[in-house]
């Protein structure tokens, strides 16, 4: 068996699927949970777009899943998993863009960031849950908003004040924001679903059933 077939043969395995969903949803979740609640750091309108493509790539994990040997499982799961991952590099460019701005000496860079968001195909996200879609932070900008009469313990000090001057993967160094991230994110998942589906193209044009 060759590098192709081995490849090919990875994806009709339910593995690769359930390590989408985990990293997707948890990269979510954590978002949510640790960094907007617990560290009071409210999203911005291109970050909430941020978790809308994750969880699009989220649904196209559980619909392969559920059995990535059949064809009707594992393309509309190729399908939604390549357009989060595409959503989500458009989204992280355009952040990484208007963080470079707002931290930059131009009064102008600072463009399409709203607190009125809007969703592909009009999904009011933000009515439904909009605990976890609606934006309440600047773009750019990813400092906490400790609310008054709130008391932090000392593990939320410490990352509050290790966040103190935005989102960095390296906060010392400054290094990575948060959107380069999301973006390295993005097109580590699109290079690996396309290196999938080529490989299932190519084992199926060679052997068709």
């Amino acid at each position: 068996m060759n590098i192709v077939q081995k490849i090919s043969s990875w994806q009709y395995t339910r593995y690769p699927w359930i390590l989408l969903i985990i990293v997707s949803a948890g990269l979510v979740v954590l978002a949510h949970s640790f960094f907007q609640h617990y560290l009071y750091m409210p999203p911005c309108e291109q970050c909430v777009y941020i978790r809308f493509a994750f969880l699009c790539m989220t649904l196209g994990g559980i619909l392969a899943t559920i059995n990535p040997k059949k064809n009707y499982f594992i393309l509309p799961g190729y399908a939604f998993a390549f357009w989060g991952a595409i959503q989500g590099i458009m989204y992280s460019v355009k952040l990484a863009r208007i963080h470079a701005a707002a931290h930059s000496d131009d009064p102008f860079g600072v463009q399409g960031c709203s607190t009125d968001p809007t969703y592909p195909f009009n999904l009011p996200l933000h009515i439904w849950a909009p605990d976890w879609f609606l934006p309440t932070g600047d773009c750019g900008f990813e400092n906490s908003v400790i609310p008054d009469g709130v008391t932090l313990n000392s593990i939320q000090e410490y990352f509050i004040n290790l966040y103190q001057d935005g989102w960095y993967l390296i906060p010392s160094q400054h290094f990575m924001s948060m959107a380069d991230s999301t973006l390295l994110g993005f097109v580590v998942c699109f290079i690996v679903l396309l290196v999938l589906f080529t490989s299932k193209i190519i084992t199926t044009v060679k052997n068709p059933k």
